[in-house]
């Protein structure tokens, strides 16, 4: 069964065209990397299915949900940890914590449980009672990994979930994301890093000028993905390749 379904997605802005005919699906089991250069529709995508824009023209569905028809819904099902995000300065981890709980309609013990869980895999227990504004970027980033996950939902959304991390919280994360989707959720990761992405994914679609343009299930192929994105990207353009690859 699908988690996410596209389809025949269109979107632009002033007459530019951000998404063309794009079209994927994403099961349950299924680590899916959306790899592309920038500029490629990576953000725009995310942003319609998690129920942040509504697109021109096509069909959207994710956990049962049209994020374009129900955004507060689809919102309060998945999981979201977007690339750059930062919890409320004015919050303590704990609060924020709660405060997410509330809007997913968890009771207070089976928070608390979680909370500890997370706090003492990533390695933050000490720092839930500080304010959100004196966490480093790589504690924030930890506290926001922990937000999308919390609810434990089918669908994840998150866009280079690898940033600000020490190695070994990195490596953490990645044994977690393997254990997830392991569980038959479905979690749909955006990054400019392939190597990561061939690490860490089961399949993978490169997105160029608003399509798909190649989808690899790396379970499956021994071809080097870099190898697959410039053949479908453009070994002209240089720039568009995610600089940890070249």
């Amino acid at each position: 069964m699908a988690e996410i379904r596209v389809r025949d997605l269109e979107k632009s802005y002033g007459g530019v065209d951000a998404l063309s005919g794009l079209s994927f699906e994403v099961s349950a089991g299924e680590l899916y990397g959306f790899l592309g250069p920038n500029g490629a529709g990576k953000t725009t995508t995310i942003k319609i299915l998690t129920g942040q824009l509504t697109p021109d023209s096509g069909t959207v569905e994710v956990d049962g949900t049209d994020p374009s028809m129900e955004p507060v819904e689809t919102r309060r099902r998945v999981g979201i940890l977007p690339e750059d995000g930062a919890p409320p300065s004015f919050f303590t981890p704990r609060e924020y914590f709660r405060y997410v709980s509330r809007i997913r309609c968890l009771d207070d013990e089976t928070v608390a449980d979680r909370i500890a869980t997370w706090a003492d895999r990533l390695g933050y227990r000490g720092r839930l009672d500080t304010l959100c504004t004196d966490l480093s970027r790589g504690q924030q980033q930890k506290v926001m990994i922990t937000q999308a996950f919390l609810h434990e939902p089918d669908v994840v959304f998150i866009d280079e979930p690898l940033a600000n991390l020490d190695p070994l919280v990195q490596e953490q994360v990645k044994r977690f994301l393997r254990e997830y989707v392991e569980a038959d959720n479905a979690v749909f990761a955006s990054t400019h890093n392939i190597e990561v992405a061939e690490e860490l994914c089961t399949t993978v679609g490169i997105v160029a000028d608003g399509r798909l343009v190649a989808e690899r299930h790396l379970e499956s192929t021994d071809e080097p993905l870099l190898d697959v994105f410039l053949s479908e990207v453009g070994e002209a353009n240089p720039q568009d390749v995610p600089a940890a690859s070249r």
